[in-house]
């Protein structure tokens, strides 16, 4: 209990609260954590295994499935319907389901149609499905989203 004293020469009761002890607990515990906190990170001494597999082999030639514009579908350089998709892809992997296919599409192809061609494939047994999309800052130009750039064929100008 604390007191004050007035003008009046009476001592009264002060109602505020002496937060001091409380810093100084507070002081107290953050010492006692900034000492216990490194010393309780345990260091484990682990001999982890050389991994010596070899990286998986790329296909030689991937099978490519494009969704074009105009959602038209082509299997690699074959043009192929909705309703022949898997007919065609089962052609291009020699019926091999376990060929991961890459699905290229163009960016204004809506993501219903993306997902058809993909669920169609996923009907027929085939699960590996890659995505292939281009890397804006490789790509220079209009194909790179950069509005008024000049492609890399008419760079040299018009020819005569």
């Amino acid at each position: 209990m604390a007191g004050k004293i007035a003008d009046d020469d009476e001592l009264s009761e002060s109602h505020d609260i002496n937060i001091t002890p409380f810093i100084d607990v507070m002081l107290v515990l953050l010492i006692i954590f900034m000492i216990a906190a490194p010393l309780s990170t345990v260091d484990i001494p682990v001999e982890l295994p050389v991994a010596v597999a070899e990286p998986p082999q790329r296909p030689l030639k991937p099978v490519f499935i494009t969704i074009a514009e105009d959602l038209q579908l082509s299997v690699g350089e074959t043009s192929t319907t909705f309703e022949r998709l898997y007919i065609d892809v089962g052609i291009a992997t020699m019926q091999k389901r376990d060929t991961r296919l890459y699905i290229r599409a163009d960016k204004s192809v809506p993501y219903g149609e993306f997902i058809r061609v993909m669920n169609i494939l996923r009907a027929d047994g085939f699960l590996k499905i890659g995505l292939v999309g281009l890397d804006e800052d490789a790509v220079p130009g209009e194909e790179a989203g950069v509005p008024g750039a000049t492609p890399p064929s008419s760079a040299a100008g018009p020819q005569p």
